[in-house]
């Protein structure tokens, strides 16, 4: 029985929506009226989101949104919580659920990489042969990643194309694995990869979240800790004594993985908790000195 009162839900599903702008102003409402808080992107191909409630709570939104023809078999990946993990509810319209901005249309029904388990995940790793692309942002990875993945030198998904193009290209022939938080940009990923001449190209099934829940790897060969788009800001994977810290404080560069925002220029980063008292939060002194400036002027 669970021990805690709320549940974080994560999900999508690539899904023809035909009135995809009707569709996000009545799931707003729905979300409001049930008492979810979060974040879900409807687009024309589907849906994309994460939300926390109560357990009753989201086990309503997970019945109810599968007893739509479109979405009978989402999955929903379930995280425990002390309570909400935001503190509003949006629901928007976008043109894709994930930003890529590729020329050419992505179906991820019609085309994408093999799908792994964890455990066929975990063993494929280990191939010395085998090229494993990270597909989040360089902040992403920084704070933990699979070992051995290479960084993408990305601050958005959308440059992605240009990136591989830059650096791949010359391995169309290597097998190739991919990776993200809960799937979904691995979907599009993988089909870029395929259309851009890729022979064997595999993503992780469900993503890093998955992947840290099997009980059979236990989230072995994942350094660090998972980012995530909520106000817990990253979570552990690898359940093993192998867990280990690799990211660094901005500021005085000592181990450690946890990410605050700057209240001036909003970087999020990496701080422990001398530097943050020390800095008052910022990243920088040009920061600071420009709420002292308003202060004084």
């Amino acid at each position: 029985m669970s021990q805690h009162a709320y549940r974080i839900l994560l999900f999508y599903k690539f899904t023809p929506i035909a009135s995809p702008e009707t569709f996000t102003a009545e799931h707003l409402q729905y979300c409001k009226d049930l008492g979810l808080k979060g974040r879900i992107l409807i687009a024309s191909e589907g849906i994309n989101g994460t939300v926390s409630g109560t357990i009753e709570q989201t086990e309503r939104y997970m019945a109810d949104l599968r007893a739509m023809p479109e979405f009978k078999d989402i999955v929903f990946k379930i995280d425990e919580s002390e309570g909400h993990a935001f503190k509003k509810m949006f629901v928007r319209h976008k043109q894709e659920l994930v930003t890529f901005r590729y020329e050419h249309e992505l179906d991820p029904n019609t085309l994408s990489g093999k799908r792994l388990s964890p455990t066929q995940f975990y063993e494929q790793l280990q191939d010395e042969d085998v090229i494993v692309i990270d597909g989040r942002n360089d902040y992403e990875f920084d704070i933990g990643h699979f070992r051995g993945a290479i960084r993408p030198e990305v601050e958005s998904f959308r440059e992605f194309p240009q990136w591989i193009r830059e650096n791949l290209s010359e391995h169309k022939d290597k097998k190739i694995l991919t990776y993200c938080t809960g799937g979904i940009r691995c979907e599009k990923l993988t089909g870029f990869l395929l259309k851009e001449g890729f022979e064997d190209v595999a993503q992780l099934e469900g993503g890093i979240v998955t992947y840290g829940k099997d009980p059979e790897v236990q989230g072995r060969l994942f350094d660090g800790k998972c980012y995530v788009f909520d106000e817990r800001i990253s979570v552990p994977i690898n359940q093993t004594d192998e867990d280990i810290v690799i990211a660094s404080c901005h500021h005085c560069g000592v181990t450690h993985d946890r990410y605050i925002n700057c209240p001036v220029c909003n970087l999020q980063y990496v701080c422990c908790e001398d530097c943050e008292d020390e800095h008052q939060g910022f990243c920088s002194d040009a920061c600071m000195e420009a709420v002292q400036a308003v202060k004084h002027g």
